[in-house]
């Protein structure tokens, strides 16, 4: 009997029989010859059948199997540098068959189909081989993300997805039914891990996160995976020398990893290799100064009105495009008004309407990948804030005692995992850095 191996691992059985199991992705015949792709969820293989040496029997069956057909195939495993596939420079010369389902009539042909067509077929859309490269990617962001943290000295700990009140406001959250009260689902666990850090000192959250906000832009998703590490004692500077070596860990750890993958996507990884330490950081002030002059440089009267913006507003997306197109490497805008940012961060020394946050923005036009700040460590300060947002204190009075009992300088921040897959892959729009993607008026598959 042969060895049921994976595609993956076809370099080390060259000149061996072996079987491979899974699904035809395409195929042609040239006359006598029959080339076949297949895949098996770790990697694309070349199949090859030459009519004289195999039989009409197996010829014939091979060529009318259609798309998608579940198989299993034995043959000797050949060294081809033409060859394509993942990994590539490999054939598999056919000489058995067993045919586990002749599929006809698969949905998603060759051709071109339309974005939602491709939507409403997600479930068949990701077998393709561009999807399968974004999900691979994605999973090894993941572990990149886990690993760097767990190696920092970090606890991961699960906070609830259920939550009975809002950490940014009550515009953009979910409300869920709680057996006879009003819940949400949770936009963070960030409040909660500002109780954890005083048990562990620093710890992350990595998990789904929901937000209501009817956004159609294609830097969101209602329903996406964020980690957010917690951290005591640390400030604002701790925090941005934290943030970039853990962006940089994730970006060279992917270039590693997923260096085959990235070339399915046409990723110009060169520009991703830039991606060390340090990374350039400059104020709110300093941003809205630039945002101006570049404004002014503008041309076309339609971004040049996309780009008006005062101090004290937030930035949009063509803001942060245009900013981050100003530099090679992710940007740290720090200091944002108060107005525009949640809460519970910690105002500027003799600046009260600045706060003490800190964005991190990616570059070629991706915009923010992270969000974080040092906390308010003071409960007087806190509550002030909690009434000045118009928020419920008997619902934060657990949150205010933190700082009554034993109360840190603290800071954390939250990186959104889709936003990153988008970025790291070079994608145009965030759905498809995920299986199947939640956005606004598309809940299936």
């Amino acid at each position: 009997m042969t060895a049921h191996i994976h595609i993956s691992d076809i370099a080390n059985h060259v000149g061996e029989k072996v079987t491979l199991k899974g699904w035809l992705y395409a195929s042609t015949r040239k006359g006598k010859l029959y080339f076949g792709r297949m895949r098996d969820g770790s990697g694309l293989i070349q199949l090859v059948a030459y009519r004289p040496e195999v039989g009409d029997e197996l010829f014939d069956q091979l060529k009318r199997l259609g798309q998608e057909s579940s198989i299993s195939v034995t043959g000797e495993v050949r060294v081809n540098d033409r060859a394509p596939g993942v990994p590539g420079g490999y054939e598999l010369g056919v000489e058995s068959l067993d045919v586990l389902q002749d599929v006809e009539g698969y949905p998603i042909t060759p051709k071109d189909h339309g974005v939602e067509f491709l939507m409403d077929n997600r479930a068949h859309w990701i077998r393709s081989r561009k999807q399968w490269a974004i999900l691979r990617t994605r999973a090894t962001i993941k572990r990149a993300i886990i690993d760097f943290l767990d190696g920092e000295g970090f606890t991961n700990i699960d906070t609830p997805i259920i939550t009975p009140s809002a950490a940014e406001g009550t515009s953009n959250l979910f409300e869920v039914g709680y057996f006879d009260e009003t819940a949400y689902l949770a936009q963070t666990g960030q409040l909660y891990n500002e109780a954890n850090i005083m048990s562990l000192g620093r710890v992350y959250c990595f998990g789904p996160t929901f937000r209501a906000e009817k956004s159609k832009t294609r830097r969101h998703l209602t329903e996406f995976w964020m980690v957010e590490p917690e951290m005591a004692f640390f400030d604002l500077e701790d925090l941005m020398d934290f943030e970039e070596r853990f962006v940089s860990y994730i970006v060279q750890t992917t270039l590693k990893e997923r260096a085959a993958e990235l070339k399915i996507l046409e990723r110009d990884t060169s520009v991703l290799e830039k991606m060390v330490p340090p990374f350039p950081r400059i104020s709110y002030d300093k941003a809205i100064e630039m945002l101006h002059e570049l404004r002014e440089q503008e041309t076309d009267p339609v971004r040049k009105k996309e780009l008006e913006i005062e101090w004290g507003d937030d930035f949009g997306s063509p803001h942060e495009t245009v900013l981050t197109q100003q530099f090679e490497k992710p940007v740290f805008v720090y200091g944002y008004p108060s107005a525009v940012k949640a809460f519970y961060m910690e105002p500027w020394p003799d600046r009260p309407e600045v706060c003490k946050s800190v964005d991190l923005l990616a570059p070629e036009g991706y915009g923010e990948i992270i969000g974080g700040s040092e906390r308010m460590s003071d409960p007087a300060k806190l509550l002030e804030a909690i009434h000045k947002h118009e928020l419920p204190p008997e619902n934060y009075q657990w949150y205010i005692e933190l700082r009554q009992f034993g109360s840190v300088p603290h800071s954390g921040f939250g990186l959104g995992l889709e936003r990153t897959v988008a970025w790291l892959c070079g994608l145009p729009h965030i759905r498809e850095t995920t299986a199947f993607p939640r956005t606004l008026g598309r809940m299936n598959p």
